[in-house]
């Protein structure tokens, strides 16, 4: 190819390149050009159906403060002009000037980087230390797993704690910081630290969306999304499942909930749902900021899982030791579609929460010294509880055939047996790729029939009163 075709071409790719930018910038409404003069909560009447009419105009929604009645929004001058002309009552909750980062205790990437090395450093016999993938901009996103025997896949549980979907809610990297300190300096002297890292596979990722955070610390305090293409996406809009399925995110680049062009398409999401698939953990927290929720599957309005009653009591419980409010998003939040918690149950049946960190009055970036040791000592308990819980009810084994290899590839039917000896189906569980199942339930007792496909291998009867069963079934 002749130098000058080469030049033309380069030429002519950069020249469409600009009139789509111009093109897609010219197609933003003003609103949405303005610059955001502050944080503003706006007192509702009807929560639903103000937090549908906010969406709909892809408002900036920040969060809520529901003892209160309040609807927080990121705002321009033209929107809070546009609030105040329809009546609503607001309240400034931040005003300031949005391109100023926030205190520098807190922890960009690459600290969040030289911490992980840090600690696996220090513990190297019980921790270890992987990338799970790159950035848009091509930054390591990094986990720490923290285990006896830490190189060895192990057929125990697995957790997963993960925070920073969200590039502005810097708290919540903290609470993983924490978690790996209080586990690693306190193995070997606390009973109960050793006994969980002894028995389970404990997965950190503190800070998923590296890219976006370091655009908060390189002049954006308010940027939230990754950095794809200058306008970003939403990661936690982007996951496959019921994505843009509910009016719970937006096809528009400039909304702070923009999808992506299709599901799955960032690296970051792609990075944590290899982890999942991976590690398949029973249980998972993923931290956001703020509202004092806790929040469990599933976003879209109407939908509950399969095992509702058991996700939800454990969700009140987390919820009853943080004083947070519990349930589902379309509930006590908003419709959410694309999230991660979502597409980890329906995927993979792994019982996971959002824990929205703080109130509207700490807002996004408290004050470090005031408020970052109050939250994650308050966090502390939630976290630990779950670790907890994996010995709660519920049944764990391995199925093995009678050659003693483990069979995979199948899926428990579990009924539960009523007082009138009635049977209700919870759920068919998917195997584990080493053989092994989890099965999170309430007291009761219960049928599990393990089946290839529609042909039923055997069955076992179990009953649960408040601690974990073992059974290790064999198929002959």
């Amino acid at each position: 190819m002749s130098k000058k075709l080469i030049l033309f071409l380069c030429i002519s790719f950069f020249y469409q390149q600009s009139l789509f930018a111009h093109e897609r910038l010219s197609s933003i409404p003003d609103e949405f050009k303005d610059e955001k003069v502050g944080i503003m909560g706006v007192k509702y009447s009807d929560y639903h159906l103000e937090m549908l009419k906010f969406a709909s105009r892809d408002y900036d929604v920040t969060g809520v403060d529901l003892k209160a009645g309040f609807i927080d929004l990121a705002v321009s001058q033209i929107q809070l002009d546009k609030l105040t002309s329809e009546g609503y009552e607001i309240v400034i909750r931040n005003e300031k000037n949005f391109f100023m980062a926030p205190d520098t205790e807190y922890q960009n990437p690459q600290e969040i980087e030289d911490f992980l090395k840090r600690m696996n450093e220090t513990y190297p016999e019980i921790s270890k230390l992987v990338s799970i993938g790159n950035s848009v901009e091509g930054r390591n996103i990094w986990a720490i797993k923290i285990s006896d025997n830490p190189e060895v896949d192990e057929v125990e549980p697995a957790i997963l704690y993960n925070s920073m979907h969200h590039a502005r809610e810097v708290m919540t990297p903290e609470i993983g910081i924490d978690m790996a300190e209080y586990l690693l300096s306190r193995y070997g002297s606390d009973e109960k630290v050793t006994k969980w890292v002894d028995e389970n596979e404990i997965w950190i990722v503190p800070m998923l969306n590296v890219d976006g955070n370091n655009r908060v610390w390189s002049g954006d305090s308010m940027w939230r999304k990754n950095t794809r293409n200058s306008y970003g996406v939403d990661i936690n809009r982007n996951y496959p499942h019921e994505w843009g399925a509910c009016n719970g995110s937006s096809g528009s680049t400039w909304s702070q909930t923009y999808r992506g062009p299709s599901a799955a398409s960032e690296p970051e999401t792609r990075a944590l749902m290899g982890l999942v698939a991976n590690v398949k953990p029973v249980f998972d927290i993923s931290y956001h900021s703020y509202s004092e929720l806790v929040l469990y599957p599933y976003g879209c309005q109407g939908q509950r899982t399969e095992t509702h009653q058991i996700i939800s009591k454990i969700g009140r419980k987390i919820g009853e030791i943080l004083d947070y409010r519990p349930g589902t998003p379309w509930e006590i939040l908003y419709g959410v579609d694309g999230g991660d918690v979502d597409w980890m149950y329906a995927a993979h049946q792994v019982i996971p929460y959002v824990i929205e960190l703080n109130s509207a009055r700490e807002g996004f970036q408290p004050r470090y010294d005031v408020w970052r040791d109050r939250t994650v000592e308050k966090n502390r308990p939630a976290w630990q509880y779950l670790l907890d819980r994996l010995e709660g009810t519920g049944v764990r084994g391995v199925l093995k055939n009678r050659d003693g290899e483990v069979m995979t590839d199948y899926t428990v039917e579990v009924l539960k047996i009523n007082e009138n000896l009635t049977q209700t189906k919870i759920q068919d569980y998917k195997g584990n790729p080493d053989g092994s199942f989890h099965i999170i339930l309430n007291e009761g007792n219960y049928k599990l029939n393990f089946r290839y496909g529609a042909r039923s291998m055997m069955t076992e009867s179990i009953s649960l009163n408040d601690s974990r069963v073992e059974i290790n079934p064999v198929i002959e």
